[in-house]
């Protein structure tokens, strides 16, 4: 008697050329995913990829509708199906005021955090309820800006209050398709964004003062959004926050 094969599942992970995406799509590498690696810059996703037969790079700019389909496409067209979507593509925009940003910083932002999202979203939702059998698994990366801001961080913060109301809407409206989504919002882990706004040498607080802030490991987040990523398809852990210990978080301000 043959031995059931097993079935392979497969991730979508955009901004998987650096940070928690990188991250992310290798520990989806070492526990047996097949990855399509989404990015603006090839040879940083090769980087992530790191020869893996199971890894695949697709140029991408989630901003552009028919890059994100065609993202999606080349998934399918190499796996078959799409099992979960790590919606990580993002940018920290301008730092300003709401006085203060231009209308094209404000778009820029917009265009990637929340409309981005939502394409890729989008794209993943009509793969999951086209293949067999249906369903799938987004989970969004949101940020503790979704609940409380950083001072000069109007653009950003409003894209991730709105991730939340992006991950809502998706949960809802996929529940009759077996899909769910959830939303992960990650605080000071040790990432280039987090050396643009001065948290290793000191981020600017509320009361216009700098601290130096803890920071805490990409792989340990990662290892959250695989766990997101793995629970089984009678369970979804919609909202979940991670820090590192003793940032300025609760009793920010």
């Amino acid at each position: 008697m043959s031995t059931p094969q097993q079935v392979r599942r497969v991730a979508v992970v955009t901004g998987a050329g650096s940070g928690i995406g990188r991250e992310v799509a290798r520990q989806m590498l070492a526990d047996g995913y097949c990855v399509a690696l989404a990015g603006r810059r090839e040879a940083q996703l090769k980087e992530t990829a790191d020869g893996s037969p199971d890894a695949l790079v697709v140029p991408c700019d989630v901003t552009r509708p028919d890059d994100v389909e065609r993202l999606f496409e080349a998934a399918r067209q190499q796996w078959g199906r799409v099992d979960v979507l790590f919606n990580n593509a993002g940018v920290f925009g301008p730092a300003a005021g709401v006085d203060e940003i231009s209308l094209a910083d404000w778009n820029a932002t917009l265009a990637v955090n929340l409309t981005g999202s939502m394409l890729c979203a989008a794209a993943a939702v009509r793969a999951m309820k086209a293949q067999e059998p249906q369903g799938g698994r987004i989970i969004n990366n949101g940020s503790i800006s979704a609940h409380s801001p950083r001072p000069r961080t109007v653009a950003y913060t409003v894209t991730k209050h709105a991730m939340t109301g992006l991950t809502k809407s998706i949960e809802l409206d996929g529940r009759g398709y077996g899909i769910t989504c959830g939303q992960i919002d990650i605080g000071n882990t040790a990432t280039e964004i987090m050396d643009t706004i001065g948290v290793g040498s000191g981020a600017l607080q509320a009361d216009g003062s700098r601290k130096v802030e803890p920071m805490f490991p990409v792989a340990d987040a990662a290892r959250v959004v695989l766990m997101m990523a793995n629970m089984p398809a009678s369970a979804s852990v919609g909202s979940l926050v991670v820090t590192a210990a003793g940032m300025p978080f609760i009793g920010r301000g």
